[in-house]
């Protein structure tokens, strides 16, 4: 199973995304693959990468999303293995609509378990696919902003471009 690797540059810094066959399979605010592969399922590792120029629909949905349309990125398929709640909330995730972020107690309630909120929050913590599966889109019931893997700076960065 050969995957392409391909890093582009944001104003976030370096945005680095494995696919394989245009579906995302790890994606975030690194340089290094290394950083994206420990997310990934085990059954999901590829053997091999190849560095690719451009990913065709995923790249122009990472471009579209700095340009300021967050939607095409919801449009890019990914493919996450986890637990039924977990698989679950991820899908969630790519319904809370850009520009209103929603709390950890309130995605929990949305992933169909109000009282679910470690578990809920454990799902944005173990997402693979961070742009295109939208974790940042959470945040803690005062308000502030909570956790995020590649940095509060970047989460910060992106709620503000999602704005409205």
């Amino acid at each position: 199973m050969k995957a392409q690797l391909l890093t582009m540059s944001t104003p976030d810094g370096p945005f680095t995304i494995l696919a394989r066959d245009g579906v995302v399979l790890a994606s975030g605010w690194t340089a290094e693959v290394t950083e994206l592969t420990g997310q990934i399922h085990p059954a999901l590792l590829p053997s091999s990468m190849e560095t690719v120029s451009g990913l065709g629909a995923v790249s122009l949905a990472v471009e579209a999303f700095y340009d300021g349309d967050p939607g095409p990125a919801m449009d890019v398929p990914v493919r996450q293995q986890s637990g039924p709640f977990r698989a679950h909330a991820w899908d969630v995730l790519r319904l809370v609509k850009p520009g209103f972020p929603v709390t950890y107690t309130e995605y929990a309630a949305l992933a169909g378990n109000a009282k679910a909120v470690r578990a809920a929050a454990s799902a944005c913590a173990f997402n693979a696919a961070a742009l295109f599966v939208p974790c940042h889109r959470v945040i803690r019931t005062d308000g502030s902003l909570g956790g995020f893997r590649w940095g509060l700076r970047v989460k910060e960065s992106l709620l503000a471009r999602e704005k409205i």
